[in-house]
Formats: C-alpha cells, structure tokens, sequence
C-alpha cells in the first residue's frame, strides 16, 4: 500500500483525497496546510490519521512513499525538489512550473523516482485514448496543423473573491495561457506523444479590459486573452487562441491535422462525446465520420485519472500520462509565448 501525503488543503486538494479513496492500492496517510485549522478539518472530513503545517515533517518521514502538491505554484517546485531529494515520488499540480528553468530543475533531482503532472487530466477520458490510437494507426498522415481556439463566457456575476493568484504573473507564472493553455496544449501534444520540436514562437497576450474588471482581483496583471503561434521541427504549427472575461463568442475548437485527414476533438467531457475524421473523398471533396462517440459528462476522470495514473505508473514502474520531460514542452512554449509577448518579436526556441 502506497503512503501519499496531499500538501495543501485547498480546493483542489479536495479531488486527489476523493480519489485516492477509491483507489485500493493507496491511501492519504496525510495532509499538510499552512493553516493549521484547515489541515485539521481536511483531515477529519477525509478520514485521514494525520495532519501537519510542516511539509518538511512528511518529506522527511520514510514511510511516506509519495506526495501530491496542491498548491499555488510559486511556492510549488521547491517542495517538488525536496521531496525528490528525500526519495519520494511527486505529482504536481498545473503548471508544471513558473517556468521552464524550474522544471529543468525538478528533471535534474528526479532520480529515479515518477514525477507526474496534472496537465494530464483531460487524456483520462475514453475520447482521448481513442483518439490516441486512432492517431497511432498513422491515419492523419504527415500533421500540418495543430489547432485551439476557445473562449469561456464570463459568469453573469463576478466572483466576490476572485483568487488573487489567478491573474498574478509572480504568483501563478502567468493567466489563461497557464491556467487553461497547459490544459490545452497537454492535451493536443500528448495526443501526438509530446514528439515535436519547437522552433518559434510569436504571441500577443491582454489583460482584463475595462468592462470586465470586476472579474479579476485587484493587481492582476496577467493575460485573460491570448493568440500565439508555434512552428515545429517535424513541418506542423501550432496555432492557439484562449479568452476570458472576453467579448467572444463562447465556443471551442480542438483540432489536429495531417496531409490524410483531419480530427475534430472534444477536450472536456460532454454528455454526448464524439471524434470525427475527415478525409478526402472522390466526387464529394472529404467525407466525415465519427470514429468514437460516448457519454462522459459527470464521470469525474479529469481529476481521478491522474491520481490513478499517478499511482499505477509508480507500482508499475512506468511513464505517468504526462512526465516532467513531457511538461518542459509546455514550459518552453509558454517561456516563448509571454517573452514574444513582452518584446513584440518572433521568439526562437
């Protein structure tokens, strides 16, 4: 039985205790907060034997075999670090990093422990697998395009109390490209294995506009709206665009594209799921059928399946769903995305 420590007792640390309940091969051994009254309460709501304000403590203690760190990521990676140099294995939170240089330091004290991220959630649905091996089978032919375009429309009411870390490039890295973008970009790169290689980037980021300011906590300075573009090695870009508190039109497209063919994709889980192939057709032009189609909605695998991976690949010996090595790439695409933002240029890799 796996010994895993949740630190951080927010709410997100909510869904890894709720699912490692479910699993039979692990178990919360304990819960560590800064808050010493929600650390406590945590761990009476979830049944959990301890709690501490000291992460130190469990990081020290040999038998806690592995950690997942929920918490904010500017105070992240150096308990990432930590605990690999005490010897556990780490699930970390997204982002991976406040930036590629954080995560390069995470991969050198790795060992030969797993180091996961939950970037990964959106490929624990059936859709995504599905989608996985119909990309394995060689169907799409050579990719051209990579393709995101969404835009949330903004709640009827702001937030009272919005996360001040949200929108705080000091706190979190950066806004929706960091918030939603490693979602996105997880999701797309991994479905073709991480197997890419950057070459350059441009991307233009905006703040909050006016109309919207009461949607984002005072300070903020990070993006709510991004477009950006990345050119690949192997002959493919990546064209993205994300935004929130925006005046767009609320919608969502998940492409990716090959010489043979093109899938449609659906990232979050709808209550009637579907991928579809494109492809060209003698007398038609292209011809389009489903190659899955399911029910997802309500299945809450986004945030039990990277848990379940999570301990699968450590009893397995295995490759989580998305390693250190694979969220480098993200990190490295963000690092571009914000420095060609900031400087206005084309940014190479």
């Amino acid at each position: 039985m796996l010994n895993i420590a949740v630190i951080g007792c927010g709410v997100i640390a909510q869904y890894h205790l709720r699912a490692l309940a479910k699993t039979k091969t692990a178990r919360a051994a304990a819960v560590c907060d800064v808050r010493d009254e929600v650390a406590q309460k945590t761990a009476a709501e979830f049944g959990v034997a301890r709690w501490t304000t000291d992460a130190g403590e469990l990081l020290r203690d040999a038998d806690i075999h592995a950690v997942i760190l929920a918490l904010p990521a500017n105070i992240r990676t150096p308990l990432a670090l930590a605990a690999f140099q005490h010897g556990k294995h780490v699930l970390t939170e997204k982002p991976i990093g406040m930036n590629a240089a954080e995560v390069r330091a995470m991969l050198a004290a790795q060992g030969d422990r797993v180091g996961a991220c939950c970037s990964a959630r959106y490929r624990s649905f059936e859709s995504a697998k599905a989608a996985t091996a119909f990309i394995r089978t060689g169907a799409l032919g050579r990719i051209r395009t990579i393709t995101c375009r969404a835009a949330t429309k903004p709640a009827d009411q702001p937030n009272p109390n919005p996360p001040v870390w949200r929108l705080r490039r000091d706190l979190n890295g950066g806004g929706i490209f960091v918030n939603w973008g490693c979602y996105d970009v997880d999701y797309l790169l991994g479905l073709l294995d991480f197997k890419l290689t950057p070459q350059y980037a441009l991307a233009k980021t905006w703040t909050v506009p006016e109309a919207f300011k009461a949607y984002a906590a005072p300070g903020s300075d990070a993006e709510t709206h991004i477009t950006g573009m990345v050119t690949f090695a192997e002959g493919c870009v990546l064209t993205y665009e994300r935004a929130e508190f925006s005046s767009l039109p609320e919608g969502s497209v998940w492409q990716i594209c090959g010489d043979r063919g093109a899938l449609n994709l659906a990232m979050l889980r709808y209550t009637s799921a579907s991928l579809t192939f494109t492809q060209p057709n003698p007398g038609t032009g292209t011809k389009t059928t489903a190659i899955w189609e399911g029910e997802e909605s309500g299945t809450g695998a986004e945030h039990d399946g990277v848990v379940f991976d999570f301990v699968d690949s450590i009893l397995d010996q295995r490759k989580p769903m998305t390693t250190l090595q694979d969220g480098l790439l993200f990190a490295r695409i963000a690092d571009a995305f914000y420095a060609s933002a900031d400087t206005g240029q084309p940014v190479s890799f």
